[in-house]
């Protein structure tokens, strides 16, 4: 039996998480179910099927109440309740987030052109006049129309050609309209909807509604509030790492609270000067302990070059910890990291305090060349205390969508296969820019990697 066989194998303890992802996957099947009930109880579907005069509005009613109820679960997914992070990870629920927006926001799209086909249809001969009524004169349709007006603007510039041209501090402010643009509709949807009247149909949009409103607000913007107060992070150096890239180091007091896993991220605002109210999520580069944290950024948007200017004393303002790329995700006894550029800075950590023995990890690092290696002297120094296997490939990337440098040959699994052999059998993080990180995993499935040994999470929302 090899030394690898005989150790004892790895179990990650997913059972709570994964028991908390299935109920609110359940949760929001109900939501949706619920609502098509309602809206057939309240006789959609004899209108749709026995009454083809009132078609046009009873098929507006359902999307009109599918968009909502979906918006709601948009927004849940979104509120960073800690327990649906730890299930889901911030990456899936941006996903999820982002694939509910549009799907809501098409079928308020088709709710308001049904039911304006449906005026028009009424009165032929004054459509136009048919039209302002509707989207302007009835009872709570001027808001309606204004917070429609800003969900479609908000979409817009979520369009990925429209975010490229977008900073990221920019888009993410123009992004909380939707917010509002769903306070100003819901008032039309409760004073006149017809499938709001039943004292418990309004009960259970009112759940809905205050429910992911309180949601936000505890778990957005009280929470962080009471943690970063309890916890009294503030700035104490900021440290040049490359040419590019720096590191803040942090000191708080009983952090040890905040139950922070290295490998997590935290959503940070540094108090003062402009720019203050927007966070940016950034990996901890260096095993958390009981008073200090570390982070590590490369040069690039605004946040980036404001961090570089942080003076000692700087108060800090924190959300998280947020992620599930930690050493409880390993099912293997064995590891194998990928990083690229500034993707290295979660893993230092994680090699850091990771329970493994020497051999039992191996890391491959991709960076341009050595001005921009972050962590050469650390990572240097981990692999000989204790027994990192360190595989370094600098260079400028293919340019056929490889993970790889330019100047090495080899197909994309066969040289992953090359530098680490029993790669099928090991758990396998990886991070860095999304291209790269795909180029990644599709080559870690090609090498036979399960789909639930590999671990990464996006930054994005």
């Amino acid at each position: 039996m090899t030394e690898t066989m005989s150790r004892p194998r790895v179990r990650a303890k997913r059972w709570a998480p994964q028991l908390v992802a299935d109920l609110m996957g359940l949760l929001a099947i109900a939501a949706v179910v619920l609502t098509t009930w309602i809206w057939a109880r309240n006789g959609g579907v004899l209108q749709t099927f026995v009454y083809p005069q009132y078609l046009l509005e009873s098929q507006a009613l359902y999307t009109g109440l599918l968009s909502q109820v979906l918006m709601v679960l948009m927004v849940l997914f979104m509120a960073r309740i800690p327990w649906v992070e730890q299930s889901w990870g911030h990456d899936v629920l941006a996903r999820r987030h982002k694939w509910l927006g549009y799907v809501s926001f098409w079928l308020a799209l088709v709710h308001t052109a049904l039911f304006a086909l449906d005026r028009v249809q009424r009165r032929p001969a004054e459509w136009a006049g048919a039209l302002w009524q509707l989207f302007v004169t009835d009872s709570w349709m001027l808001w309606a129309t204004i917070g429609t007006l800003l969900i479609i603007g908000v979409v817009i510039t979520s369009i990925q050609i429209a975010r490229r041209r977008l900073r990221y501090e920019s888009w993410h402010l123009l992004h909380l309209y939707s917010y509002l643009g769903m306070a100003f509709v819901l008032p039309h949807e409760l004073a006149d909807g017809t499938h709001f009247h039943a004292a418990w149909t309004r009960a259970f949009w009112w759940i809905l509604y205050v429910g992911s409103l309180a949601a936000v607000l505890i778990w957005r913007v009280l929470w962080p509030l009471w943690i970063s107060g309890r916890h009294r992070l503030v700035v104490e150096a900021v440290v040049p790492e490359t040419e590019s890239a720096f590191s803040v180091v942090l000191r708080g007091r009983k952090l040890q609270r905040l139950r922070t896993e290295s490998g997590q991220f935290f959503i940070f605002r540094f108090l003062g000067g402009p720019g203050w109210t927007r966070g940016n999520p950034y990996s901890i580069s260096s095993a958390p302990t009981a008073d200090g944290l570390q982070i590590t950024l490369e040069a690039g948007g605004d946040g980036a070059e404001r961090a570089r200017t942080l003076t000692a004393g700087t108060r800090v303002l924190i959300e998280g910890p947020y992620g599930t790329m930690t050493a409880a995700r390993r099912r293997h006894p064995r590891m194998v990291m990928l990083a690229a550029g500034v993707g290295i800075t979660p893993f230092r950590a994680l090699l850091e305090d990771t329970d493994y023995g020497p051999g039992d990890a191996t890391l491959i690092y991709r960076y341009t060349d050595a001005e921009h290696a972050i962590f050469r002297t650390e990572l240097t120094e981990l692999a000989r205390e204790r027994g990192v296997e360190l595989i370094l490939l600098p260079g400028r990337r293919r340019d056929d969508g490889s993970w790889l440098p330019a100047d090495m040959d080899g197909t994309d699994a066969a040289v992953l296969v090359r530098c680490v052999p029993d790669i099928a059998h090991r758990d396998v993080f990886a991070c860095g820019p999304v291209p790269w990180l795909k180029s990644v995993r599709r080559a870690a499935r090609r090498a036979g990697v399960k789909t639930r040994d590999f671990h990464h999470e996006d930054y994005a929302w």
